[in-house]
């Protein structure tokens, strides 16, 4: 099965379709974004703006969700920006705290926005 996510002007993902790989080969059994594009647009409407995702993860960093955002330069489906200091990593495409969460087994930490911390919980 083949998973194609829908997205807006704004590069926010609105759904996720799953559909046939029938339907994303041409007549050599290849199979390609563009062909699956083309018929989730002939479904959905011709102006729709479709990308391939992964379930498995295997392109775009992550299997698509509504509301994650897909950014062009890293091509990649990104999530929301937790909190204004993070910093997208251009190499996972995930978001980094500007200082790294403490690290334990036992122990719990929360994000503090207001004080550029990690409380612990």
């Amino acid at each position: 099965m083949a998973h194609f996510a829908e997205i807006d002007d704004n590069n926010i993902v609105k759904r996720v379709v799953v559909i046939s790989n029938s339907e994303i080969t041409d007549d050599n059994g290849t199979e390609f974004e563009s062909v699956g594009v083309t018929f989730c647009q002939l479904l959905y409407g011709a102006n729709t703006k479709w990308k391939q995702t992964s379930y498995n993860s295997n392109m775009r960093k992550r299997h698509a969700g509504i509301g994650m955002i897909y950014n062009e330069e890293l091509d990649a489906f990104i999530r929301p920006k937790p909190y204004p200091s993070w910093t997208l990593n251009s190499d996972t495409a995930e978001w980094d705290p500007p200082v790294p969460r403490p690290e334990s087994e036992t122990e719990q930490y929360v994000w503090n926005e207001e004080n550029q911390s990690w409380n612990q919980v």
